[in-house]
C-alpha cells in the first residue's frame, strides 16, 4: 500500500452525541457542582492531550520498561492465535495516542489478516493522535475515528456493530479502568463484548504481597511535576490561580480497593463563573481532579467475573506494576477457544 493510498489530507472523525457541545457542558456544570472532576476534562483540549502525552512518555510502565513492552506484545501474539479469521476489526476502547493498538494491528497484519480500526476516545485530539499512529498500517479506508463518552454512550453497542460488519472483533481497553469506578464502567463494558468478541485489558497494579504496601510503592507515578501540570490545567483554564491553593495526593480505601486521589485544596476564596452560574470556594474547601484505582491480578479477575468478563490468560510484568488479561464473555463461542 502506497503513501497516498495510507494517508488522507483530511480526517474523518465521528462524533457520538455524548461529546456534543451540549453534553459536555452539562458534564462540565456537574464537576463543578460536585466538586469531583469528570476525568474527560483532562483530555478535553489539544493542550491537555499534548500534556498527557509527555507525562505518558515519561511515567508509563510501557513506553519506559522494556519487560512491560514485551509482556504487551506476549499478550498481543498469544490474542492473534485465537483469532480465527482473516478480517479483523479492532476497537480501541480509550484509544489514548494509539501506541499499543499500533503494534497489535501490526502484528494482525503480519499474521497475514486484514485488519481495521476503530480508536474511540472521550478526546478528539487523542482520536486524531491515534488515528496517526496507524494509519501506516490500516489506512485511511479502514480506520473509522469515534469520538465518544464511553461513561454515558448507552447506545454505543449498536453503534459498533455496524461497524466492519462480517469481520471478527477484537476489543482493547488499556489501562483505562483505574479511572472509572468498577460499578459503572464494568457494566458497560460488558455490554461492548459480543459472545464471539475477544477483549485485550490491561490494569495498573499493585507490585509485591503487600497490597498497602505496594500502592504506596507507585505513589510517585501520580505525585511528581508532570502530573501536576497536567491535572492543574482544568482549574487554570476555568480561572483559577496556582496560589489559590495546593495540590495534594493521597491513598485512599474504597470497598476493598486502594486508590490514589488528587485534590486541590483551596486556600483563599476563589468564585468560578461558567455561564451565569456561580461556584464559590472557600478556604479548606477542596475539588477532586482525579483518582486512580489500584489492583491485584486476583482483585481484576474477581471483578470482571462479576459482570460475566471470563480472563482466559493473563500476563504480568516482572515489576508487578501492569498486568494484560485476555477475555472473553462468560459462555462465549466454544469454537474460539
Amino acid at each position: 500500500m502506497g503513501d497516498n493510498q495510507r494517508m488522507s489530507s483530511v480526517a474523518r472523525v465521528e462524533i457520538h452525541p455524548s461529546q456534543f457541545p451540549a453534553a459536555v457542558h452539562r458534564d462540565l456544570l456537574e464537576s463543578l457542582r460536585t466538586r469531583r472532576v469528570n476525568h474527560k476534562f483532562h483530555y478535553d483540549s489539544a493542550k491537555q492531550t499534548l500534556k498527557w502525552l509527555a507525562l505518558h512518555q515519561a511515567h508509563s510502565p510501557s513506553r519506559n520498561d522494556a519487560d512491560c513492552a514485551a509482556t504487551y506484545d506476549r499478550a498481543f501474539a498469544a490474542g492473534v492465535e485465537r483469532i480465527k479469521a482473516k478480517q479483523i476489526h479492532v476497537v480501541g476502547l480509550g484509544c489514548g495516542g494509539g501506541q499499543k493498538d499500533a503494534r497489535l494491528l501490526k502484528l494482525l497484519q503480519a499474521q497475514g489478516m486484514k485488519p481495521s480500526y476503530t480508536p474511540s476516545d472521550v478526546s478528539m485530539a487523542m482520536v486524531l493522535v491515534a488515528r496517526d499512529a496507524t494509519l501506516p498500517v490500516v489506512g485511511d479506508e479502514n480506520c473509522s475515528p469515534l469520538a465518544c463518552d464511553l461513561a454515558t454512550a448507552g447506545d454505543l453497542p449498536a453503534v459498533l456493530a455496524h461497524r466492519a460488519t462480517g469481520a471478527a472483533r477484537l476489543l482493547t481497553f488499556f489501562g483505562m479502568i483505574p479511572n472509572f469506578e468498577p460499578a459503572d464502567i464494568l457494566p458497560k463494558l460488558t455490554s461492548l463484548v459480543r459472545a464471539d468478541d475477544w477483549l485485550l485489558f490491561s490494569a495498573n497494579l499493585a507490585p509485591g504481597a503487600d497490597y498497602a504496601a505496594g500502592v504506596q510503592t507507585i505513589l510517585p507515578q501520580y505525585d511528581n511535576e508532570l502530573t501536576r501540570e497536567w491535572l492543574i490545567t482544568f482549574l487554570l483554564d476555568l480561572g483559577v490561580e496556582r496560589s489559590d491553593g495546593e495540590l495534594r495526593f493521597r491513598i485512599e480505601d474504597v470497598a476493598g480497593l486502594k486508590r490514589v486521589v488528587a485534590k486541590f485544596h483551596f486556600v483563599r476564596q476563589r468564585t468560578i463563573r461558567v455561564d451565569g452560574e456561580q461556584f464559590d470556594f472557600q478556604p479548606s474547601d477542596a475539588i477532586q481532579l482525579f483518582f486512580s484505582y489500584r489492583y491485584t491480578p486476583e482483585r481484576v479477575r474477581v471483578a470482571l467475573a462479576r459482570h460475566a468478563l471470563e480472563v482466559y490468560d493473563q500476563w504480568i510484568t516482572k515489576s508487578g506494576e501492569e498486568g494484560v488479561f485476555l477475555c472473553q464473555r462468560s459462555g462465549g463461542s466454544e469454537e474460539r477457544r
